[in-house]
C-alpha cells in the first residue's frame, strides 16, 4: 500500500460556503492538510475570519467574495484562482441553506408555503451547487484530473419533517452527484471523481434556532434529532474532515458517484 494514499499536499482546493460553521471546519481540515484553500462566500469579513484562524497556523488560505449564484462572481474567481495557483483540484460544494418562509412551523400546514421562499431555497441549495461546479468543475475537465464534493444531508435520503424547499433540494444534490459522476467519467476519464457527504445533526447557524432553545436546551425538534441518532448527540464540525480528506485523496481513488453519511447512525436507525 502506498504510504502518501492520503497526501494532498500542494493542491488547490476551492470551497463555496466556506465562512459558514461546516465550511469553515472543512477548509480548515483541508488547510491542515497542506491545501492551498481558497473561501468563497458573500460575507467579506466572516471570510478574513477563516483566513486569519488559518493563517495563524501557518498554512496557506485565501478569500474571495462571490456569490454562488452569480456566474460572474464565479468566472471572475475561477481567473483569480488559476493566476495565482495555476490550477483547481478539488472543489467543496459547500454552500447551502434555508429560510423561514419554506419551513412549515408546526401550527401551519403546507398550504402556508411561501413559493418564493421555497424557489430561493432550491436556487442556493441546488442551483448554487450546479453553477460553481459548471464553471470549476470544467478545469478538471481539460486535464481530465480534479474532485468534486457536495453536500448533502440526511433530507437526501428521506424526507425531513418541515423543512420542505431544503429537502427537496438537497434530494436532488445527491442525485446530481450521481448524475455527474457518470457523466464525467464517461466523458473525461476516470481522473475526476464526484462524491458528496452527507451530514447528520449539527448545529449551523441556519438551525439553531430550530433546535436548540435560548438558554441552550433542546427544543422538541432538537430532542427529536438525538432520539434518532445512535450516539445521542450533535455531532461536531471537524468530525467531517475525515471523510472529506479521503474522498479527496488517493485513498478513493475508485470511489465515484457515493454520498457518505457522517451522521452518528441516524440514517439507519429505525426508531426501535
Amino acid at each position: 500500500m502506498k504510504k502518501d494514499l492520503f497526501n494532498i499536499q500542494g493542491q488547490t482546493a476551492i470551497i463555496t460556503g466556506g465562512t459558514g460553521v461546516l465550511g469553515s471546519a472543512m477548509a480548515q481540515g483541508l488547510a491542515d492538510a497542506g491545501v492551498n484553500t481558497v473561501i468563497l462566500g458573500r460575507r467579506k469579513d466572516a471570510g478574513e475570519e477563516v483566513v486569519k484562524a488559518i493563517e495563524s497556523k501557518g498554512k496557506k488560505a485565501s478569500f474571495i467574495q462571490a456569490d454562488v449564484l452569480s456566474e460572474a462572481d464565479l468566472l471572475a474567481a475561477k481567473e483569480q484562482v488559476l493566476k495565482t495557483f495555476g490550477s483547481i483540484d478539488i472543489l467543496l460544494n459547500a454552500a447551502g441553506g434555508n429560510m423561514a418562509g419554506a419551513v412549515i412551523a408546526p401550527e401551519k400546514t403546507f398550504f402556508d408555503l411561501q413559493m418564493s421562499e421555497f424557489e430561493k431555497v432550491v436556487d442556493l441549495n441546488l442551483t448554487g451547487t450546479v453553477l460553481p461546479t459548471k464553471i470549476f468543475s470544467e478545469e478538471m475537465a481539460k486535464r481530465k484530473k480534479g474532485v468534486v464534493i457536495n453536500i448533502a444531508s440526511m433530507a437526501s435520503y428521506r424526507p425531513i419533517t418541515r423543512v420542505v424547499g431544503y429537502a427537496a433540494a438537497k434530494a436532488a444534490v445527491m442525485n446530481f452527484t450521481e448524475w455527474l459522476a457518470i457523466e464525467m467519467a464517461k466523458k473525461f476519464g476516470e481522473g475526476i471523481r464526484v462524491n458528496g457527504i452527507a451530514p447528520g445533526f449539527f448545529l449551523t447557524e441556519q438551525n439553531r434556532s430550530l433546535l436548540t432553545n435560548p438558554d441552550g436546551s433542546y427544543t422538541a425538534r432538537g430532542e427529536a434529532a438525538i432520539r434518532h441518532t445512535p450516539f445521542g448527540r450533535f455531532g461536531a464540525p471537524d468530525e467531517l474532515i475525515g471523510a472529506l480528506l479521503f474522498l479527496c485523496s488517493d485513498a478513493s481513488k475508485f470511489v465515484t458517484g457515493v454520498t457518505i453519511p457522517v451522521d452518528g447512525g441516524f440514517n439507519v436507525f429505525c426508531g426501535v
